[in-house]
């Protein structure tokens, strides 16, 4: 069966069946089959990734005062939540060797700040986390550690998938991610109670009475039978999503990193990423704006790496622990185009356009 084949049988199952609402079959076995995907015991489908990572906070008890590490190198979707919670966001650097949050930075911010009740690590780029050391400083402290991958389906660390080390793994099916269900997210936890209580919160905490009661504060955050049966197609081709990100990434490494100044993100031999998007640095002349301009010159759009979020205007208040790593990346990075549709000519073009920058284009 053809890729879009898998997602419409599920849809037209739903039709069929006239579950389109919230509930249904799709909703049941997409939890159950991502769970099973990245060795989970349990899985709530909620509307969004944000939607997942809010509850995931509110399931570890985050309230209003209380202190959450969050890695600064990421999206706004990962700190928007904590405020949600009226909680208050400190901020922790990333390190050179994974992009992602720095065990020593978050070793200083323990120390500055003893009473924290939670930890967001982040997956970024499909690049794992150094997941041993940050978990032992969440055990040593008691601390409640969250994991952001929603780019990160399909990656592994140590031989384990990320999303699965800490007490909550949250995954995003927004459209520009590995798999995509147009929209929706996961959250994964081997608390199958807290989990429960998930769903319970996600459909408006609707007490279980005849009538409409509701004893808690609820959210109107389930994934329609819809949206879960695109997601569940999608899954079936997880595998294939991450052979082409893979052959991506070793393209442009292959055309750009004799380039001066041209450093691809770090691969590891225990990091299994899924290469959701190909990201390098640049030291020399050739700025990232050099590489986006030239590109879109050419009608192909490029991206900086995230702006940390300790730099962006609403957040600039919190506070920042680390030595502004985050902050380099984010000056001298550059994510290429890294669509899975995209053709062994669109890769070329690409690289093409960008070694004109450096004198190296071919004849």
């Amino acid at each position: 069966m053809s890729e879009e084949g898998f997602e419409l049988a599920f849809v037209q199952e739903a039709f069929d069946t006239n579950w389109i609402s919230p509930l249904g079959a799709n909703v049941d076995l997409f939890e159950k089959e991502l769970a099973e995907k990245v060795g989970s015991t349990s899985a709530a489908a909620l509307s969004s990734g944000t939607a997942a990572l809010h509850l995931a906070l509110k399931a570890a008890g985050v309230e209003q005062g209380d202190i959450v590490f969050c890695q600064s190198l990421t999206f706004s979707a990962t700190a928007n939540p904590i405020i949600y919670q009226n909680a208050t966001p400190v901020f922790i650097d990333s390190d050179d060797e994974t992009w992602n949050m720095s065990p020593t930075a978050l070793e200083e911010a323990f120390q500055k700040y003893p009473k924290v009740k939670a930890v967001i690590v982040v997956h970024l780029y499909g690049l794992s986390a150094n997941m041993d050391p940050i978990a032992r400083l969440c055990k040593k402290h008691q601390v409640a550690l969250i994991e952001d991958a929603a780019e990160s389906l399909g990656t592994y660390y140590k031989g384990t998938h990320t999303g699965t080390f800490g007490d909550y793994g949250v995954f995003s099916f927004n459209g520009n991610k590995i798999i995509t269900s147009s929209g929706g997210g996961m959250i994964v936890s081997d608390n199958a109670e807290r989990i429960a209580k998930v769903r319970f919160w996600a459909t408006q905490s609707r007490d279980p009475a005849i009538h409409y009661q509701h004893s808690e504060l609820g959210f109107n955050y389930r994934m329609s039978n819809v949206v879960a049966g695109i997601g569940r197609g999608q899954l079936r081709v997880l595998e294939q999503r991450v052979a082409k990100k893979k052959y991506i990434f070793e393209f442009y490494q292959k055309e750009l990193s004799g380039l001066d100044g041209v450093e691809f993100m770090p691969i590891h031999d225990w990091n299994e990423p899924n290469y959701w998007l190909t990201a390098l640095t640049l030291s020399g002349k050739v700025r990232p704006l050099d590489i986006m301009k030239a590109l879109e010159k050419e009608n192909i759009e490029s991206r900086p790496t995230w702006k940390p979020m300790h730099l962006q205007p609403y957040f600039a208040k919190y506070d920042f622990i680390g030595a502004n790593v985050s902050e380099k990346l984010f000056e001298n990075g550059v994510c290429l185009p890294s669509d899975t549709k995209m053709t062994d000519e669109d890769l070329g073009r690409v690289a093409d356009t960008i070694k004109k920058l450096w004198g190296a284009s071919k004849n």
